[in-house]
């Protein structure tokens, strides 16, 4: 039985999603932008309706929704428009060692050209220390970025706390949700951001198209475009819409919005379960928060093994030994060092991430084989249960 407990890399299409999408492939299948006949003016329709959709979601108005093909185009809109917008009178950004690559890579970018990059540490939980943000301001700090929830550890941070810190100093918020939303409430209101970025496929939706909300007032966030050619999307993003994308997008945050409580809730119990059922009799350890994280996430350790080697073992379980963006990479995870484990510790470690269609009898039976294939690699740890 193959069992899937890799939903931090991506979910796959509610089939409730799937019926919302496949009108806009074949009978609605006009460009929105084709403003002179039937066709053109349903899309458009359409177009507007999953805005409001996805808008109502995350408690913000239509207007301050672009879409893009992705997190990573959001992200990178983002961080460069911000920076061109405020230069070269401030050249500062405020960011977190742990942060998605989409957003380190983008910064990394944007110091070759000569913005200021802060690298925030974390602590042994991944949490940032309020103290340092407020230290690392300086008047030429324009935007502090840091993101919800970690996609490898799933420690939540302070995020309305850090904003509201952010605003005293005059510069804006950015955080990437994609990992959060639909796990825990994501009210742009509530959390106090002014630019977020989220994705479709994290959340039972289709890949290839996400959103950037961008708030309008208090303060106005205005960017410098970063694709030209049409001046879709308010002039911020141009390229013909995805249509049958954000149809399924909206549909997937409507979903998620109405049942995450409940999801939530389930998650928990299951990845308790989990936890418990592996770690019970060995030396194995959670990395980051045990608290303050996703309901679905488990960043494990077992010393003395390695997780490539246990995921041989296990090749009908599908788990990841970090980031799915980061898997080409022959390097320890950077949120893992991070949090001060050593590269011994970081390549013995794996993550796993439930989600929607996980079952109970999955988490028995893939227990079982994760406690089987622990103790093939290391069988000095005392197995209780063997």
């Amino acid at each position: 039985m193959n069992i899937y407990w890799d939903y931090n890399a991506t979910t796959p299409v509610d089939e409730r999603v799937l019926a919302a999408m496949l009108p806009f492939f074949t009978t609605h299948f006009g460009n929105p932008s084709s403003n002179t006949h039937i066709k053109g003016w349903d899309a458009a329709e359409a177009i507007k309706n999953a805005r409001s959709l996805l808008a109502d979601c995350i408690g913000a108005s239509p207007s301050e929704v672009i879409f893009t093909s992705g997190a990573t185009e959001a992200i990178n809109l983002g961080l460069k428009g911000a920076a061109e917008i405020f230069a070269p009178q401030r050249n500062h950004i405020i960011t977190v060692q742990t942060e998605h690559k989409a957003v380190l890579d983008t910064c990394l970018y944007l110091e070759s050209r000569g913005i200021e990059v802060t690298y925030l540490s974390v602590d042994s939980e991944g949490l940032i220390d309020i103290e340092a943000l407020k230290n690392a301001f300086r008047p030429e700090t324009f935007l502090v970025c840091v993101m919800l929830a970690n996609n490898e550890i799933g420690v939540i941070q302070p995020i309305k706390e850090i904003a509201d810190i952010t605003h005293h100093y005059g510069a804006w918020m950015m955080s990437d949700c994609v990992q959060a939303f639909g796990k825990v409430p994501v009210k742009v209101d509530t959390l106090g951001v002014d630019i977020m970025p989220l994705s479709a496929h994290k959340i039972y939706g289709p890949k290839g198209v996400g959103a950037l909300y961008l708030r309008r007032r208090n303060p106005r966030i205005r960017l410098i475009p970063q694709i030209h050619g049409g001046g879709h999307e308010n002039g911020l993003r141009s390229g013909s819409l995805n249509v049958p994308g954000i149809m399924g997008m909206a549909k997937a945050a409507e979903i998620c919005v109405e049942s995450f409580y409940t999801e939530a809730i389930k998650l928990k119990q299951l990845r308790d379960l989990l936890e418990s059922f592996i770690l019970e009799g060995t030396q194995g350890k959670v990395n980051g928060s045990t608290t303050n994280r996703l309901p679905n996430v488990s960043n494990l350790c077992f010393p003395g093994i390695k997780s490539e080697y246990l995921l041989m073992r296990t090749p009908h379980l599908c788990l990841s030994s970090g980031s799915a963006c980061t898997s080409a990479l022959n390097t320890p995870s950077h949120v893992l060092t991070a949090i001060g484990l050593n590269d011994s510790e970081a390549y013995a470690s794996f993550r796993i991430s439930l989600g929607r269609f996980t079952t109970e009898n999955e988490i028995i039976e893939g227990g079982s084989r994760i406690r089987k294939a622990i103790l093939s690699e290391n069988p000095a740890f005392n197995d209780s249960k063997a």
